[in-house]
């Protein structure tokens, strides 16, 4: 029996050649599932929708938890991982490594800076209300 997702035939196919292109067996695959939390409901606090892929080879891991389905996340976890599989296997482009190296300082930059202003917003309004409390 052949792994099918639920998405089109013509999805399902494609993924399934660009596995065999990358010599990505099923059998090499590890899964996992686990809760996925976060936007999705009650549906996704429940059930174990979000999928744990490792790669035993390759040791490349992947976790996926972007649909509210179970279904979804696999075959979207497959795919990441073939993304993965063909940016480690070709020989790495300097430049766009540094693209992305950019991009994740950036990233880093922007959440430490929202960090700090919750953080100072919260001391804030701890002084107001020991403020309050003090009658000042």
């Amino acid at each position: 029996m052949s792994l099918t997702f639920p998405v089109s035939p013509e999805k399902n196919a494609f993924l399934k050649s660009r596995m065999q292109e990358l010599g990505i067996s099923e059998n090499d695959l590890h899964e996992i599932f686990t809760r996925s939390g976060g936007h999705g409901g009650q549906n996704v606090n429940k059930v174990s929708t979000a999928v744990h892929l490792k790669h035993r080879p390759s040791g490349i891991e992947v976790k996926c938890s972007v649909y509210r389905t179970q279904g979804l996340n696999r075959y979207k976890a497959r795919a990441i991982l073939c993304e993965k599989m063909e940016f480690k296997g070709q020989k790495s482009n300097p430049k766009i490594e540094k693209i992305i190296k950019n991009k994740k300082k950036k990233r880093q930059k922007q959440k430490k800076k929202v960090l700090e202003e919750l953080r100072a917003e919260e001391n804030l309004l701890s002084i107001r209300e020991e403020n309050l409390d003090l009658g000042i």
